[in-house]
């Protein structure tokens, strides 16, 4: 089964953040088999909102309603991220992308529901590789309507837990996995993406996130499960 993990102030309580992360994951489950697949607003039910859960694709297999970052490599993008299907669960496939996706057309209070979780699980990576892949959460714009964003990384060579503050064209960024040890193995990842927003620009998000994104490295394969939002505790 997927490792879980808590992560900064979400550590104070293991038993119950976990209960509330499986609550999740079952409720998203039972919104698949029952066929809720429409993602372009995100469905909210009971406690959760399901971001994206990888039910909806392309005739190539890109998933419906992303973007990719760079429209020049917008080929090799559509060859790198793929949505699967793995014991009756979507989820997306990324391999050799080195490029962003994006999806904003989602309706995501972040005060409301703050509380992000996503798991994901790598098959490669090459050596000495330091941002492995990423899932950005970008809850405001700034007056050039340049997304503001946390970036939550998988790293092969900085330690779990580090932060690294941003700069005028990069977001913060904070490390949730490192190193290569457990290729094959599903981690489940807690965050309160408000309280880091705030805590690291100082301010209250929008109203309505911007979006979020994905990014993996040249070379690395790694899966994607749901993503989904939930209320604080």
């Amino acid at each position: 089964p997927p490792r879980k993990k808590p992560h900064l102030e979400e550590r104070v309580d293991t038993s119950m953040s976990g209960r509330m992360m499986w609550s999740g994951w079952v409720l998203a489950g039972m919104m698949l088999s029952l066929g809720s697949v429409g993602m372009e607003s995100a469905a909210a039910q009971g406690q959760v909102l399901v971001l994206e859960d990888f039910q909806g694709k392309e005739a190539d297999g890109f998933p419906s309603s992303w973007d990719h970052e760079n429209q020049r490599s917008h080929s090799k993008g559509r060859e790198a991220y793929k949505v699967q299907t793995e014991n009756g669960v979507n989820f997306l496939s990324a391999k050799d992308a080195g490029q962003r996706i994006k999806k904003k057309k989602i309706d995501w209070d972040p005060k409301a529901y703050p509380v992000l979780t996503w798991r994901w699980r790598l098959l490669k990576a090459p050596a000495g590789t330091d941002q492995i892949a990423a899932i950005y959460a970008s809850l405001d714009t700034d007056l050039m309507f340049i997304p503001v964003f946390t970036k939550y990384v998988w790293s092969g060579t900085k330690p779990e837990g580090t932060v690294t503050e941003g700069g005028m064209f990069s977001g913060s960024e904070i490390v949730m996995q490192s190193g290569t040890k457990e290729v094959g193995q599903w981690f489940e990842e807690r965050v309160n993406v408000y309280e880091d927003f705030k805590r690291i620009h100082q301010h209250e998000p929008a109203p309505k996130a911007w979006g979020i994104s994905i990014i993996a490295a040249p070379g690395v394969e790694i899966d994607f499960g749901s993503l989904v939002a939930s209320p604080a505790k």
